[in-house]
């Protein structure tokens, strides 16, 4: 019972900040996946993976959440959705290939990389130029493939990424996390199938296990998220812009912070 009250409050948090920040909430959801696991005994060499895919499994269900939320008022933007998923599937399944023959300590050292990076070009807030626009067809497509693939290697459902790929073109802020949420589908969808596909074969997995979903986690994260999304959207066409940056820059640093002081045998 313990076990499922924590994957209904991670499930709670992570479905608030998916509406809020038009991320698909991976960011939360890998590091306290991490860590419940290790809590429940299971072999240490699966925490990472398992965590990983059962993020982007519970991405899938949050994401449509949030999508529908922030679609009601007009901040999605489908033209962008539509150029840019070809290449995000791609990158998504070749990630999640890569992922499951990557050691568990590269993927967390590259984890927390990728959460310093992002929080450091929020803190930044580096603007594009007045003239910036999105990339033509074969500029959309990378930039799909890239952000797909990094997806894939931290568990998220890109938000991270995206968000601010799409404010350097000068899509508005709240747009872009709209627009984000709706890419986080096909990223959590193909990594999810990618996770599940490079874990069947896997021997000693716990039970309950579908490749490298752990699914008691993915039915109570999802359970959660999918309720509390949508008041998060509600709330990022509530409060300022430079507040929503700081937020998210403050989440990313507190997370990487707290993974790299695991890392270094800290905690």
């Amino acid at each position: 019972m313990t076990y499922w009250l924590l994957y209904l409050a991670l499930g709670g948090t992570a479905g608030l900040l998916a509406g809020l920040l038009g991320v698909g909430g991976g960011i939360v959801i890998v590091p306290a996946l991490t860590a419940l696991f290790a809590w429940q005994s299971i072999p240490a060499a699966f925490h990472l993976r398992l965590a990983l895919g059962t993020s982007l499994a519970t991405i899938a269900f949050t994401s449509l959440a949030s999508v529908r939320a922030h679609h009601l008022r007009g901040a999605v933007d489908w033209r962008v959705f539509r150029r840019v998923t070809p290449g995000i599937l791609v990158g998504t399944l070749l990630g999640s290939w890569v992922a499951a023959r990557l050691s568990p300590r590269f993927l967390e050292g590259f984890f927390v990389v990728f959460l310093y990076y992002v929080a450091l070009q929020l803190v930044l807030d580096v603007r594009p130029r007045p003239s910036r626009q999105l990339p033509g067809t074969g500029g959309m497509l990378g930039a799909g493939g890239l952000i797909g693939g990094v997806s894939s290697l931290v568990g998220i459902g890109g938000g991270s990424m995206s968000v601010p790929f799409l404010v350097w073109c000068n899509v508005s802020v709240r747009e872009a996390i709209g627009t984000s949420a709706a890419i986080g589908f096909p990223i959590a969808l193909a990594g999810a199938a990618g996770y599940v596909a490079n874990g069947l074969a896997v021997e000693a997995l716990p039970p309950h296990s579908l490749g490298f979903v752990y699914l008691p986690a993915l039915l109570g994260v999802a359970a959660a998220s999918t309720l509390t999304a949508p008041v998060g959207a509600r709330l990022a066409h509530a409060l300022p812009v430079a507040m929503l940056k700081r937020i998210f820059a403050l989440l990313l640093a507190a997370i990487g912070t707290k993974m790299l002081a695991g890392l270094a045998g800290l905690t």
